[in-house]
């Protein structure tokens, strides 16, 4: 046998396992660990670890924004210049959806609405009538059961559009009549008539964007 060949093979065995890269791992971390690994074992148990995060802090932070969203307030933004001048198109805001669980809405309240159960599309809007009210629009002026409504958050020349009119009518129990603030440019219950309160998501109640607007919704 030659064993100065049988030497060679056992010496450059030696040097491929001088070749493995080490990385030392305090022993501090776990008595079962040894004092190193390869690299490849420790990096394999780092991505581990982060998913391990991942999933402790980060889903547990999107199921409660989900169930936010779903349940107490959720943020929107203005399209159109049917609020104006009180809020304005692109304008953000943050919907409230607790308070109506608890109580009517109230005249003057600025809500997001739904036209139809199964539309996706929202509108914002001002409830004007409540149930079991008579209304109607002559020359601008809105009556509440034959009585003048004060509208202070309307433009003066809005208070004084002597074209905008709308025949009496009384408003459905569990039903609100919505208009709004820019008379002349909004699509409201003038044209698609009371709004059931299931078809409310929620009332505006903060706006946050643009920061010159920021603060309740009025």
């Amino acid at each position: 046998m030659d064993y100065h060949h049988f030497d060679e093979t056992k010496t450059n065995y030696s040097s491929i396992l001088d070749t493995v890269e080490f990385l030392p791992v305090p022993h501090s971390e776990s008595k079962d660990i040894p004092l190193a690994v390869p690299v490849t074992l420790y990096f394999g148990k780092r991505i581990l670890q982060t998913i391990r995060e991942v999933l402790e802090t980060v889903v547990p932070a999107i199921v409660i924004a989900l169930l936010i969203n779903l349940f107490l307030a959720q943020a929107t933004r203005v399209y159109g210049q049917s609020m104006e001048p009180n809020l304005h198109t692109n304008q953000r805001l943050v919907v409230e959806k607790i308070s109506y669980n608890f109580h009517f809405p109230e005249r003057t309240d600025i809500v997001v609405l739904k036209v139809r159960e199964d539309s996706k599309e929202l509108l914002i809007k001002r409830v004007i009538g409540l149930p079991g009210e008579e209304i109607k629009v002559v020359q601008g002026q809105v009556f509440i059961n034959e009585q003048p409504l004060k509208e202070t958050y309307l433009s003066h020349a809005e208070r004084r559009n002597q074209f905008s009119n709308f025949r009496a009518t009384i408003i459905p129990e569990g039903h609100v009549f919505v208009l709004g603030d820019n008379r002349g440019a909004s699509n409201d219950s003038r044209s698609f008539g009371s709004i059931p309160i299931k078809q409310i998501i929620g009332r505006a109640w903060l706006s946050y964007w643009p920061v010159e607007n920021m603060g309740l919704v009025r």
